[in-house]
């Protein structure tokens, strides 16, 4: 059974200032929430012990770094018993960035990031073919990313 998480409004406006700028002290969310700093800094430790609040990343301008190709990939798989060896060893490919199992055609769903359409290749090629589990794959190259962001989450999605 669940555990039932007790949050309120105070800890949901955290999350949602802290998903929008993560470096922004907790004595200055304080200030901005009208509490305390160290209110802050203690709800911030509850939400890591539920496990909502995962760390922190940095936002990286992948193109900015050379990495110039973004793609989806749908995976079929001969099996859906086969997802977990499967995910286990596309875990191993460190192009891929993200990963689901997905409902409709494709039992899986990879996004990979690549510095040119040769390393792609290779991944597709040479990585990708020899799992065993794949029956094929399909590929979506991404032309741009008109945008990204976060959910906005609120104290009555909780509810």
């Amino acid at each position: 059974m669940p555990v039932k998480l007790n949050l309120d409004k105070l800890d949901f406006q955290i999350i949602q200032e802290m998903m929008e700028d993560a470096e922004i002290s907790y004595a200055d969310l304080g200030k901005k929430l009208f509490v305390s700093g160290g209110t802050i800094h203690v709800r911030i430790k509850k939400l890591q012990e539920y496990g909502i609040v995962k760390g922190t990343r940095l936002s990286v301008d992948l193109k900015a770094l050379g990495y110039d190709v973004i793609a989806f990939i749908g995976i079929f798989l001969e099996k859906s018993s086969l997802y977990d060896t499967v995910a286990k060893e596309l875990k191993k490919i460190p192009e891929i960035v993200r990963l689901n199992y997905t409902t409709g055609n494709y039992s899986m769903f990879a996004e990979i990031v690549c510095k040119d359409i040769q390393q792609l290749r290779f991944v597709l090629h040479d990585e990708l073919q020899k799992i065993k589990g794949i029956e094929r794959t399909e590929t979506f190259i991404s032309l741009e990313e008109s945008f990204a962001r976060n959910v906005l989450v609120n104290d009555t999605a909780a509810g």
